[in-house]
C-alpha cells in the first residue's frame, strides 16, 4: 500500500483515520470499528464489504 495514498484515504463511515494491516490486506478504522478488504493492492472502502473489529483486534 503506497503510504502518500493511504495518507489520502479517509474512512467512509467516519470520516477519520485508517491504518493498513498488511497482513490481512486490510484498511482499519478504529472509530468506526472496522476492516475495509484490499483487493489486488485496491482499497475496498464500502461500509457492506468491510467486516466488524472484535474487542481484541482493537486493542492490538
Amino acid at each position: 500500500m503506497d503510504t502518500k495514498l493511504l495518507e489520502l484515504l479517509v474512512c467512509p463511515v467516519t470520516k477519520g483515520p485508517l491504518t493498513y494491516d498488511r497482513e490481512r490486506q486490510e484498511l482499519i478504522s478504529r472509530s468506526a470499528r472496522l476492516a475495509y478488504p484490499v483487493r489486488d493492492g485496491i482499497p475496498v472502502l464500502l461500509e457492506n464489504e468491510a467486516r466488524p473489529l472484535t474487542d481484541e483486534e482493537l486493542e492490538r
